[in-house]
């Protein structure tokens, strides 16, 4: 690994490379929480580094930011969607189509703008149909899970479990209308999250922007969305913790993200990345399908 960047230098570093233009200081201070000083500070350590050069990053600093590029999606696809029935009786949740668009869709395409090339579908209910998926898309690969009726979600991830370093995980279910939230590199590991005055949901209590708890409900907390990245020290570690916590008593009963963010969560600093209401939702509900596609209200 080259030497490792601080994270002002990865901030400019990443707004540099995925802009794919030159940048004044002043337009790099728009776009990061760093103030002018501190941009100018930084982009002449780059410049001694031969990271940077005339405001654009150099080959090398593309090289530099190698390390914390995503090169792997896994996609939670194996559950059977029981809360959209009727739709979800023949088809699972992620091929069901929103205004003529398989969900799934929207979270490959994004994938592959980011451009992640290795992704990998965790299946189980009615996973034959998820091969319509190669005419798309040629490169996916699939994994089986056989007990994905027997146990939740953790069941997926241990069948994908040595695959997590430098990775995103997706809960394969969630509308993105905004395929920019999914980011090419990563300082650290991160979840996504919608800030809120007060969630009934699944929300994370963030402190200096990581998340320090997991919980059901909560106020002035972070939403989660379904959607995460782990570097490649945390991804080994995941890979021991899923399978240990999987075989402890009611192992079977836990959602895999409870596992780093609970169980084990001493043993992981992971940041809050935020996104929007308008960036990506999760149709929990035939109720909220037959809201957002008027198709399926009849």
């Amino acid at each position: 690994m080259e030497e490792k960047l601080t994270r002002k230098q990865f901030d400019i570093l990443e707004l540099l490379a995925t802009s794919g233009s030159s940048m004044t200081q002043r337009q790099i201070e728009k776009n990061t929480p760093h103030s002018l000083a501190t941009i100018n500070r930084v982009m002449k350590e780059l410049t001694e580094m031969k990271y940077v050069s005339d405001g654009s990053i150099t080959t090398e600093g593309v090289n530099a930011l190698e390390p914390y590029r995503a090169k792997r999606a896994i996609f939670i696809a194996a559950g059977f969607g029981s809360r959209l029935v009727p739709v979800t009786l023949n088809t699972p949740k992620p091929l069901v189509r929103v205004n003529g668009k398989r969900i799934i869709d929207g979270l490959i395409d994004a994938v592959y703008a980011a451009g992640i090339e290795d992704i990998i579908i965790v299946r189980g209910y009615l996973a034959e149909q998820f091969d319509q998926l190669l005419y798309k898309y040629p490169n996916i690969k699939f994994l089986e899970n056989p007990i994905y009726n027997e146990a939740n979600n953790i069941s997926s991830s241990i069948c994908a479990r040595y695959l997590l370093s430098n990775a995103y995980v997706f809960e394969a279910d969630l509308l993105i209308s905004n395929p920019a939230i999914i980011k090419k590199y990563h300082y650290t590991s991160d979840f996504l999250g919608i800030k809120k005055a007060r969630s009934d949901d699944w929300c994370f209590t963030v402190k200096d922007n990581v998340i320090v708890e997991q919980k059901v409900g909560g106020m002035d907390c972070y939403q989660m969305v379904g959607i995460s990245y782990w570097n490649e020290a945390d991804g080994h570690k995941l890979s021991n913790h899923l399978k240990e916590a999987y075989e402890q008593p009611g192992g079977k009963e836990l959602y895999w993200e409870q596992v780093p963010l609970k169980i084990f969560k001493n043993d992981y600093k992971v940041e809050i990345l935020e996104c929007h209401d308008e960036d990506i939702i999760e149709i929990d509900t035939f109720r909220e399908l037959k809201a957002i596609d008027k198709t399926y209200d009849v």
